[in-house]
């Protein structure tokens, strides 16, 4: 079956059979990228959002100083775009960029939109998708006012090895809100 990672997650959290299933995924396009290709960038609109097949990317901003500021990593079975610029079909403020070689399922805002209307179980699925996306939002933003750096670096290291084995420390650091020294320091501290 083709896009099965697609089909499993949908089946996480409703019940697709595979015939429907099939309908379904003419919705999507299959895009593979390379390694470190930017997929969009900021004034563009955001007419896409995509879901991780396989690899890794994250979604970030440039700050005032010429600085990354990542926002959202994502890796199989995790969705990524700017969803509120998709909601309001308007510009992105984001650059969305692959860490890893990545297969994205990509649907269009139409797309998504017919894809809804033709499929109600799919409500449901992206309505407990995204109040995840929302509490770990939140849980992120309570851990960064209440954690110290280097707490705030382990929780994240702890809960999800994952993203620390396959993303650069530059990267953590940034969506951290740290320096890339300042990762450095903490991981000496933990060899010596």
């Amino acid at each position: 079956m083709k896009n099965k990672e697609l089909y499993n997650h949908f089946n996480q959290y409703t019940d697709i059979d595979r015939t429907t299933f099939l309908e379904i995924n003419s919705f999507f396009e299959e895009i593979n990228v390379g390694k470190k290709k930017i997929i969009y960038e900021p004034c563009e609109k955001c007419n896409h959002i995509f879901f991780t097949a396989k690899g890794c990317l994250n979604l970030y901003f440039i700050d005032d100083r010429g600085m990354e500021r990542t926002i959202q990593f994502s890796i199989e079975n995790w969705w990524i775009g700017d969803f509120l610029a998709f909601y309001n079909q308007s510009p992105t403020s984001f650059y969305v960029k692959s860490i890893e070689a990545s297969k994205l399922l990509s649907i269009t805002y139409d797309n998504y939109e017919k894809l809804l209307q033709k499929f109600p179980k799919l409500e449901s699925y992206f309505r407990q998708t995204y109040q995840i996306a929302y509490g770990a939002f939140q849980f992120r933003m309570m851990h960064m006012f209440k954690f110290s750096k280097e707490e705030l670096y382990f929780c994240f290291t702890d809960h999800f090895p994952q993203f620390s084995e396959r993303v650069p420390q530059y990267l953590i650091a940034s969506y951290l809100g740290l320096t890339p020294e300042y990762v450095s320091e903490i991981r000496a501290k933990v060899r010596s």
